[in-house]
């Protein structure tokens, strides 16, 4: 099976022809103001006109409220929304129900988590698919670290990987994890928020080259 990839934190016209003419299945937005990668709803549709058709748009929220997130939606044609706070499942699938989308939740794999349980608790809730990331006692997400790989389980619900992923280390990551996806956003950047083409094509690359062998 082939493995997806989304480019996330994009915050740039000329980022978003780099990532639709370099294969990846989706484009992430941060909708979380601390983020060096934020964008308001109003610069992420004009970025949205340079998607083309049959590439994902995905939202990302941390500990967002079903009208914040509505008020995006109402500027903001996204396909699918990827909660990256302290969101409960059932908080989640309230929020999903509430604005009518599709939804993941990412999961920091903290030491002495029960990865497996919690997976599960979302995925009764009606998540779409998890998302895996290294842990962080401050930050949500984007920390540029990642977690032991061999600990990525396989389960019944496609699973993402994320944290520390560049193109140097993608080509392993999906041989460790056969994860169904891949999020990278700082493993691809010239600074926080500058997307690096040629970094976004070498990506690329070592995903197509992962895929065809694992």
């Amino acid at each position: 099976m082939r493995t997806r990839a989304k480019i996330c934190g994009i915050t740039r016209v000329e980022d978003v022809h780099a990532v639709v003419n370099s294969g990846a299945d989706a484009i992430g937005f941060v909708f979380y103001p601390p983020s060096p990668r934020s964008v308001s709803a109003e610069q992420a549709s004009v970025l949205l006109q340079a998607i083309a058709p049959y590439v994902q748009v995905v939202g990302l929220f941390v500990n967002s409220s079903a009208g914040e997130i509505q008020a995006i939606l109402n500027t903001v044609a996204l396909d699918i929304l990827q909660f990256h706070g302290d969101e409960s499942p059932e908080q989640c699938q309230s929020i999903a129900q509430q604005v009518g989308r599709r939804w993941y939740k990412a999961i920091q794999v903290k030491p002495g988590l029960d990865v497996v349980a919690e997976i599960q608790k979302y995925q009764q809730a009606g998540a779409s698919a998890v998302l895996l990331d290294a842990w962080h006692p401050e930050l949500k997400g984007g920390t540029g670290q990642s977690f032991d790989w061999s600990s990525f389980p396989q389960l019944d619900i496609p699973l993402i990987l994320a944290g520390g992923l560049n193109p140097d280390n993608i080509e392993d990551a999906i041989h460790t994890t056969a994860a169904f996806a891949v999020d990278v956003s700082g493993g691809v950047e010239s600074a926080k928020g500058i997307k690096d083409q040629q970094l976004i094509e070498r990506f690329m690359q070592g995903v197509h080259r992962g895929s065809a062998n694992c």
